[in-house]
């Protein structure tokens, strides 16, 4: 996969702005403010306490850059790169109190963003020799979403669409209210801007078939199939179409996917379940 350039920081900045106000309250940071001599000095480190894959560095960089733009940030690790325990991923020096209040917002960040874009790359290898792709979905944590999907980037995956108003994506609740497949990709050629692609999910064979039939769908999601029914999807479209698998994809069962010769697998898991990687702030 081709490396993304990272995001102006100007994009970055609400988050950052949203989370340093939330955290530092009404008064700032008292702790420090109480025990921190004026004109101390010092130079931490970001250090990585497990293995895993960078993300959220370039976040962490803004946090402590808007606590003090005096402050010196030193990047070891930038996101998408890997890393083992005990690793510098990022050297800060200059007042320790500017230092201090940033870190709690800045690990946060790295920590989340840096555990998805690790998931990711597990789930990644176990395409290895497929064509199969990994994308995320629209299950993200609210307000976070840019942030989250750029970390699924950085772990090697891609991302499916951003928002509402993206694509057309027809869901089963979709097709149950407008009566039908077919009602329902009518409407879209009917509707739908020629430049706005189309994915309708089914569950079942025959529903593949059906969509097939009609015509108008760029993307099929097939939802909750077994690996005989995706593989026999694969050759009922011989390519017309591109499919995507979907629906509780586990570690596990990724590589068994892939090889039906799927082009997508989608994985909510890679954002609504991933762990925190520990990084810590050494003084």
């Amino acid at each position: 996969m081709t490396e993304m350039p990272p995001l102006p920081d100007l994009v970055l900045e609400p988050l950052l702005r949203a989370a340093l106000t939330e955290d530092l309250g009404t008064y700032g940071d008292i702790t420090t403010r109480t025990v921190i001599p004026a004109g101390t000095r010092y130079r931490a480190r970001i250090v990585a306490r497990e293995a895993g894959v960078a993300s959220g560095m370039q976040l962490a960089g803004i946090a402590f850059r808007l606590i003090d733009p005096a402050l010196d940030w030193r990047l070891h690790r930038p996101d998408g790169s890997r890393f083992q325990p005990g690793d510098t991923l990022a050297e800060i020096e200059g007042e320790a109190a500017s230092i201090l209040s940033a870190e709690r917002v800045a690990l946060n960040f790295a920590g989340r963003l840096s555990g998805i874009a690790t998931q990711t790359a597990a789930f990644v290898a176990e395409t290895a020799g497929t064509k199969a792709c990994i994308t995320c979905t629209r299950k993200t944590t609210p307000g976070l979403r840019l942030v989250e999907k750029q970390a699924v980037l950085h772990g090697g995956g891609f991302n499916h669409r951003f928002s509402l108003s993206d694509a057309i994506l027809i869901k089963d609740n979709h097709i149950a209210a407008a009566g039908g497949i077919r009602p329902v990709l009518q409407a879209v050629k009917a509707r739908a801007s020629h430049m706005m692609r189309v994915e309708i999910e089914v569950d079942r064979l025959d529903q593949l078939a059906e969509v097939l039939e009609e015509g108008g769908a760029d993307v099929v999601l097939l939802d909750n199939m077994q690996t005989a029914d995706l593989r026999e999807a694969v050759a009922m479209t011989a390519g017309r179409v591109v499919l995507e698998a979907s629906g509780n994809m586990r570690l596990g069962r990724v590589a068994e996917v892939a090889a039906t010769g799927v082009d997508y697998i989608s994985v909510g898991a890679l954002t609504h379940s991933a762990r925190t990687l520990d990084l810590g702030l050494d003084f």
